[in-house]
């Protein structure tokens, strides 16, 4: 990405994909990638420099859109704060009840603790679902379940239970995030706070 900058403002958002006129002048497509970038400064021409520093995990954090600027000799494409994902639901008011959006209480947007709760759960199940053979088999044929299965099943519920109290107990989106994010030890193993569930070698 360039950019056209034109007594010291931007003026132009350039793809890099087609020539262009300045003063009269056609230059073609190749003046991005066969002329050096002071022979494009010398026209106004500047590549976009991007500060990725304020940007955050989508999956946590709503980024601002770029924003482009000229200073000290170059454009710099950089974003602004970013704003935490509601950790919490929210839920409809009694003026969105009397406006007819929804019923007073009830859930509007899902937070990021209804949604990871939920997966976990989600998880949960398709791990125990690989196992219920065994329990249909026992109901069926009263073949005994296998005590390593039984054990492993309890280890999958326990385990959801304690990661679902977790993200419960997390104060804010910070500290979900925190939850889920992977070090790595001197041996070189990775892990997360959360945990994982155990899964069925």
């Amino acid at each position: 990405m360039f950019a056209l900058v034109e007594s010291g403002s931007i003026t132009k958002m350039l793809n890099g994909n087609r020539g262009i006129t300045i003063d009269s002048i056609q230059h073609p497509r190749a003046i991005y990638t066969l002329w050096t970038e002071a022979e494009r400064n010398a026209l106004g021409i500047y590549t976009v420099e991007y500060d990725d520093s304020n940007k955050k995990d989508e999956k946590w954090y709503i980024n601002t859109d770029q924003s482009y600027a000229f200073g000290s000799g170059k454009v710099t494409a950089s974003y602004g704060s970013a704003t935490a994902k509601a950790h919490a639901d929210t839920l409809y008011t009694q003026e969105d009840e009397d406006n007819g959006l929804g019923t007073k209480d009830d859930v509007k947007v899902e937070g990021l603790k209804t949604i990871l709760i939920r997966q976990v759960k989600l998880e949960a199940a398709n791990e125990l679902a690989r196992t219920d053979w065994y329990v249909v088999r026992k109901t069926e044929e009263s073949t005994a379940i296998p005590s390593a299965i039984t054990t492993h099943r309890r280890a999958i519920r326990s385990k959801q239970d304690s990661m679902c109290t977790a993200i419960t107990n997390a104060s804010d989106t910070p500290a979900l995030e925190t939850l889920y994010t992977y070090t790595t030890d001197s041996d070189g193993v990775q892990s997360r706070p959360l945990g994982e569930l155990p899964i069925l070698e």
